[in-house]
Formats: structure tokens, C-alpha cells, sequence
């Protein structure tokens, strides 16, 4: 039994920032790994970052390297991610996945997903 609600979503112009949050309840733990992908209409799921149970692993796209952060707070069940820079071709909606493995610095997700947070940047 495990909930995941994103949130933070919004409307910037192209360089604002955002910063999304991905509350977890129910059956988690701090050792579980998490991510965030996202996705348009018509396209796969994409990866974004992730970041292992004790925060010590940390893995981004390349599209997130250099302008995103992701963090966690495991007393507050919650993950994070940092969005500077923000491009229009960053609009999508934003999942966070909980559950996941992290191998060789890729994430294979869970079947564990929020709702998704929408994120539009204009231009």
C-alpha cells in the first residue's frame, strides 16, 4: 500500500526554476530507491535523475546534468528535484517512481507512480 503525490508544477518562462516534490506514504522505506521521469503526449516515459535509499547515489539524463539537483528527506518521505534553467523542451508532465533499481547508475523503475506534476515553460 504506497501513495506518491507530486507536486510544485507550474507555468515559467524559459529560465525560471521549479522545484518539485514527490510526498511517499504508506508501506516505504528509507532504503527504497527514487526517481523522476517525464513524459509528453505521444512520447515514451523519460528518465530524468534518481537517487538511491541513503541519498549516497545520485544519476541524471544528460538534458538534467548541470541545471537539476535531486535530493531526499527520508524523515519526511519525500523527494525532490531542483529544476534551474527551465527550457521550453522541458515541458512535460513529471512522475516520481518509487521502488525502483539503481545499477550502474541507471534506474530501472517499479511499478510504484504519483499522479504526475505538470510543468510548462513558455518561451
Amino acid at each position: 500500500q504506497v501513495q506518491l503525490v507530486e507536486s510544485g508544477g507550474g507555468l515559467v518562462q524559459a529560465g525560471g526554476s521549479l522545484r518539485l516534490s514527490c510526498a511517499a506514504s504508506g508501506r516505504t522505506s528509507s532504503s527504497d530507491n527514487m526517481g523522476w521521469f517525464r513524459q509528453v503526449p505521444g512520447k515514451e516515459r523519460e528518465f530524468v535523475a534518481a537517487i538511491s535509499g541513503n541519498g549516497a547515489i545520485i544519476s541524471y539524463a544528460d538534458s538534467a546534468k548541470g541545471r537539476w539537483t535531486i535530493s531526499r528527506d527520508n524523515a519526511k518521505n519525500t523527494v525532490y528535484l531542483q529544476m534551474n534553467s527551465l527550457k521550453p523542451e522541458d515541458t512535460a508532465v513529471y512522475y516520481c517512481n518509487l521502488g525502483g533499481r539503481l545499477l550502474n547508475r541507471r534506474y530501472f523503475p517499479a511499478r510504484y507512480w504519483g499522479q504526475g506534476t505538470q510543468v510548462t515553460v513558455s518561451s
